[in-house]
């Protein structure tokens, strides 16, 4: 007899009733996931945790008797749990949300101050997607009670935003460029990479799986700790040397050749393998733009966002390097970019800067 499918149970704490019956009624609609309970605050949650364990949490920052982030800091060091952040908090507050990732949370979801409701039943896609990711998070201190099964649905490819490879070659030039793509767990993962880089690093485009109004503080926060400049880029921005672009959220970023020259264009479009920004949009650009002059890394994150553009890539002559396993938050886009026989070399998190730069300077 067939074994039947696991959910994802998952417990809503947030003060506002409203978010927490839209957010049960997103998320109890996918068969996949189980809602086990809401909680006006962290106090109540806590009593709801020690009679049921949840596989994932989605977590208010805001919130009377204890924030967010106090509770979280909590949770993870006394009962571990995949936490996703959901927050009102746009640009002005993103500061707390990236406290939240590096005290554990392994993902975001923006909510606005106002139509909230219409919001996240409109994001219901992303947010079912983004639950069934965390539940697969390897959290330090929780045992691992393996993957859970994911119904696929239909999905764009890259082709909606650019044509697929001619297979023509890229001449060579002086100038390489590298690309990087994660998603979840990717933010504290790209900060370990970005911080190990030189100051004369070759340029850097990167698309990391978050939404609007976020990536800036990302990329200030990143700036702020590594020697490479690092900044969200800005339609038309040129790909220097020593210079880190971040994809904005909700905007596809594209690599293009002028001369020897490289530059990123940004442009709206639909979700292509289901996300907006796309790693597999920016990995063709790269391998159109670029091909052998180039180097790509896929890091931690669910799903096959950037397999296709990986091997694409790796077709068109670039280097081409994954995330292993054991260090990555999830083994999802490095797993199936393998598969899709786009992958050189698998090496663990600590050697993915040293790696980029051994493969940049051939």
């Amino acid at each position: 007899m067939a074994l039947l499918r696991q959910k994802v149970r998952v417990l809503i704490i947030d003060d506002s009733s409203v978010v927490r019956q839209v957010m049960s009624k997103v998320l109890s609609e996918d068969p996949e996931i189980e809602v086990i309970g809401t909680a006006p605050d962290p106090f109540v949650a806590a009593k709801r945790i020690s009679e049921e364990t949840p596989d994932v949490i989605t977590l208010d920052v805001e919130m009377p008797r204890m924030d967010g982030i106090t509770f979280l800091r909590k949770l993870m060091s006394q009962h571990p749990v995949p936490v996703v952040m959901c927050s009102s908090l746009t640009e002005s507050g993103s500061e707390t949300l990236l406290q939240a990732l590096e005290a554990g949370a392994v993902d975001v979801i923006l909510k606005p101050k106002v139509g909230v409701a219409e919001h996240l039943a409109e994001h219901n896609l992303q947010i079912r997607d983004t639950v069934k990711a965390a539940a697969k998070a390897r959290i330090r201190g929780r045992a691992d009670t393996g993957p859970r099964p994911v119904v696929p649905q239909q999905k764009l490819t890259a082709d909606a935003m650019l044509p697929p490879p001619t297979g023509r070659a890229m001449s060579r030039t002086t100038e390489m460029v590298v690309c990087l793509g994660a998603s979840t767990g990717g933010t504290e993962a790209l900060r370990q990479v970005l911080e190990a880089l030189p100051a004369n690093s070759p340029g850097i485009v990167v698309v990391q799986h978050m939404p609007e109004h976020f990536t800036r503080a990302f990329a200030t926060r990143l700036n702020s700790l590594c020697e490479v400049d690092v900044r969200e880029a800005v339609d038309g921005d040129p790909v220097l040397r020593g210079q880190v672009l971040i994809a904005p959220g909700g905007r596809h970023m594209i690599l293009e050749r002028r001369g020897a020259r490289y530059h990123v264009s940004v442009r709206n479009g639909p979700l292509v393998s289901r996300h907006r920004p796309s790693v597999d949009v920016l990995f063709r650009s790269v391998a159109q733009a670029a091909g052998s002059n180039a180097v790509g890394v896929i890091m931690t994150g669910m799903g096959d966002d950037g397999a296709r553009g990986m091997l694409e890539m790796r077709n068109a002559g670039a280097r081409t390097v994954a995330q292993d396993e054991a260090t990555s938050i999830v083994f999802g886009m490095p797993k199936e970019a393998i598969a899709h026989g786009g992958v050189e070399k698998v090496v663990p998190l600590g050697q993915i800067a040293r790696e980029l730069l051994q493969a940049a300077s051939r």
